[in-house]
Parts: C-alpha cells; sequence; structure tokens
C-alpha cells in the first residue's frame, strides 16, 4: 500500500516538505474581463494559480503573503482559518478565495490528484454552464438567447428591470437622480414601478420567452434598486412566465425581507453572490429564504468553504448554482467545487462572447466550454497553466507586470490574532 501512494505523488515533490516561499500577482485589465490571477511559489518549484474576483483589488490578496510563507500548502484548512478573519463579504474576500484556489491546486500538483478529488471526489463528469447575455431591447436578447440554445447551451439569463422603462412615462416614480445613483440601498430609494412599470417589464419577458420558448430554463437578473413591496409586486406578475429564478432583487442582508418575497410568488428566488462564507448562507436556509443560493467561489470562500455551503443548502432542501465572472483560473476552480457538490445546478460564465477568454490557459480543450458544458478535468490541480504570452497581451497597462517581484510585501507585520 504504501508503494502505492508514493506513485502517485510527483517524483519532484515531497508534499510533507513543502513549502511556500512568494505571491506574485498579473492583472488582466482589457475589459469587458478584469480580474488579478495570483501564483504562489514553493520551495520544490511547484506553483499554484488563484484569482482574485473581478473587481477586488490585488491588495487583498498581497497583504496575506506575510502570512502564508513559509507554511506548507497542503494544510488547506489550517491556512484558510489563519487567514479567513481578512476576508468579507463583496469583493473583499477575494484576496483569502484567491489564495485557497491557489493552494487546492498547489496540493492537488503536490500529491498528484484533481482539485475535486480534495473536495471528496465528484458527483458528474461535466459542468452545466449559462452564459450571462446583454442586449438593448427584448427583440435582441430573445435572438441572442436562442443564438445560444444553437451554441448548445441547455440554461440561459437575462437582465430585466427597471432600466427597461427609461423614455416610458408613467412607468417609474422615484425621487430626482435616483435613478442614476447606484450606491443607495434598495430599501432606501424611494423607487416605485407603477402597474405600467410591471407591464413594461413583462411585455420584455413575454417578448423573449415567445422567442426561446418554454422549455428551456431562463432565469432573471438586475431588476434595479426597488424595495421589497415593489419587488412583490413585479415577482408576481412575473410568475406566469415559469421563469428558473429571479435574482438578488434585494440585498441579500435582509433575510426577514427574503423571506416575505419568497413566500409572495411561485418563482424560485435566489441571492448569495456576495455572501462571505457559510455563516450568512446558514441564515437564510434556516429562515426558509431563498430556493437556490448563489455563492461566487472568488467572495465565498473558495472551493472547500463553497463546498460547505452547497452541502449545507442540501440539508435545507436548496440548490446551489454559482455565479463566475473571471479568467479560466476562476471557472475551473468553480468546476472543480461544481462537480463535488451534489445539489449543484448551473455555473455561470460572462465570457462566452471574449475570443481570447479560452487561450488565456492551456491544458483544456479550446473552446473550453463544449456544448453548454466544461468538462471536469483529470489532471492534478485546477487541471491548467498559464498560456504567459496571451496573459501578457492582456495585462493592465496601469499595474506592474507579469507576476512581478512582491517583497515590498515581504515583511508587513500585524498582532492578527483574534484572542488574547
Amino acid at each position: 500500500m504504501e508503494n502505492k501512494i508514493i506513485d502517485n505523488v510527483n517524483a519532484y515533490s515531497s508534499p510533507s516538505q513543502l513549502k511556500i516561499t512568494d505571491m506574485r500577482v498579473a492583472s488582466i485589465g482589457r475589459s469587458p474581463m478584469r480580474c488579478s490571477i495570483i501564483k504562489i511559489d514553493t520551495n520544490q518549484g511547484i506553483y499554484g494559480l488563484g484569482e482574485i474576483r473581478d473587481g477586488a483589488s490585488k491588495t487583498y490578496a498581497l497583504m496575506l503573503k506575510s502570512r502564508i510563507v513559509g507554511e506548507n500548502p497542503c494544510n488547506v484548512d489550517k491556512i484558510f482559518r489563519r487567514i479567513k478573519q481578512f476576508g468579507h463579504h463583496g469583493r473583499q474576500g477575494g484576496g483569502v478565495c484567491a489564495v485557497e484556489m491557489a493552494l487546492m491546486d498547489l496540493a492537488g500538483k503536490a500529491y498528484n490528484a484533481p482539485a475535486y478529488q480534495l473536495a471528496g471526489g465528484k458527483f458528474r463528469d461535466k459542468v452545466r454552464i449559462y452564459s450571462d447575455t446583454h442586449a438593448k431591447t427584448a427583440e435582441e436578447m430573445g435572438q441572442k438567447l436562442k443564438k445560444r440554445i444553437e451554441q448548445g447551451f441547455t440554461f440561459l439569463k437575462m437582465d430585466v428591470g427597471v432600466y427597461d422603462c427609461r423614455g416610458i412615462p408613467d412607468t417609474v416614480c422615484a425621487p430626482k437622480g435616483m435613478l442614476e445613483n447606484h450606491h443607495i440601498m434598495h430599501p432606501f430609494t424611494g423607487i416605485h414601478l407603477t402597474d405600467k412599470g410591471i407591464h413594461v417589464i413583462c411585455e420584455y419577458v413575454e417578448t423573449v420567452r415567445d422567442i426561446v420558448g418554454y422549455e428551456i430554463p431562463l432565469a432573471v437578473d438586475h431588476f434595479g434598486h426597488i424595495g421589497i413591496a415593489n419587488c412583490i409586486r413585479l415577482a408576481k406578475a412575473l410568475d406566469k412566465y415559469g421563469l428558473a429564478w429571479l435574482e438578488d432583487m434585494i440585498p441579500w442582508q435582509y433575510t426577514d425581507q427574503y423571506v416575505r418575497l419568497t413566500n409572495s410568488c411561485e418563482t424560485p428566488i435566489c441571492t448569495g453572490e456576495d455572501i462571505y462564507c457559510k455563516e450568512e448562507f446558514l441564515k437564510l436556509f434556516q429562515a426558509g429564504a431563498i430556493d437556490i443560493c448563489h455563492p461566487d467561489l472568488g467572495t465565498s470562500g473558495g472551493i472547500l468553504e463553497t463546498k460547505k455551503i452547497g452541502d449545507l443548502a442540501q440539508d435545507y432542501g436548496i440548490a446551489m448554482a454559482m455565479h463566475m465572472a473571471g479568467s479560466p483560473v476562476a471557472a475551473m476552480a468553480s468546476v472543480h467545487c461544481a462537480a463535488a457538490t451534489e445539489n449543484f445546478l448551473v455555473l455561470e460564465n460572462h465570457s462566452v462572447d471574449i475570443p481570447w477568454w479560452n487561450d488565456l490557459v492551456t491544458g483544456l480543450p479550446n473552446p473550453i466550454i463544449q456544448d453548454g458544458y466544461i468538462h471536469v478535468p483529470e489532471s492534478p490541480g485546477l487541471g491548467i497553466d498559464l498560456n504567459s504570452d496571451v496573459i501578457k497581451e492582456h495585462l493592465d497597462p496601469n499595474d506592474s507586470g507579469y507576476f512581478e517581484p512582491t517583497t515590498e510585501w515581504d515583511n508587513e507585520r500585524s498582532h492578527d490574532r483574534l484572542w488574547s
């Protein structure tokens, strides 16, 4: 038995002696995708890749460097517990999550096992994908989604909301300037949809449904910053279109309002892309506030924490979809997590229409998404490596370059212990 275990370990890696020696960052800055990829190096020549979620500062990861150098990256949970306190909801969890992805990549490479195996094994060989889609009119949206179906996608999502009423008289009542202010939380905007406004939004959805049909799941997102009463009115009006879910209608923090919303309509209610770690998800599960949870691996805590979120959701009869708007690094970390989670439903991708997205990494089929699915790789770790030439073509010109030294972060020190 001992010889068989040794045979499965990379010849150049002695896992028990593996130590983290460095962390560096390369930031992709070309629209429509902006993110930072981290590279964690070790004393044995193997390295791990992680991704700081779109819109998050690379500082969230770099400030963790001095806290993980010298650690054995195979102790994923130990390191995660040490750095967990430096993440938070929204993009502020980006650094912790990126480090966790890279640790899972490293541990998989050290033990010659795919990341899903480290998360307990897989429930599926391929992961269903939906493509986020944007359009200016309902007819254009319908035709774009119809093309998605022709491309092989078996699940769809679109945006629809208050902004579809702009320029149409008597559809939206709002304090002056509030429709343009996206920094005020939904309950405090005073934005109100009239019956005509709700009718306009319903007409939009009906037009799209007439084009794509009712046989394929169609989820809806980005309703605008409207309060719970308006959300309930709109959700009831949309029930007849058989939508897969209504996403993020109100901020995730308001559990009681989500209970009201879920109990008011027949369409499944979904939220979670901004929630960090399992504790706040659990509050929503226990309250019966949502039907589908929607973590983003770049916020929720990484592969293992998100697997725990999915398992908790399953205990309450709740499915787990996953948000993802990054590079193939975050995509493949999400694929491994989805493969290892039984109640997984579907994974988002924002980059189907970006031709160079597939070329950012090597080791996978090209295109990575085939017939609406990503196949789960069997190679070690995340199953990818970077295509340095393509990454360099799309670097943020205002950033520091391609994995330049980060020695200024080597001696960052603070008394971080949460107990005395």
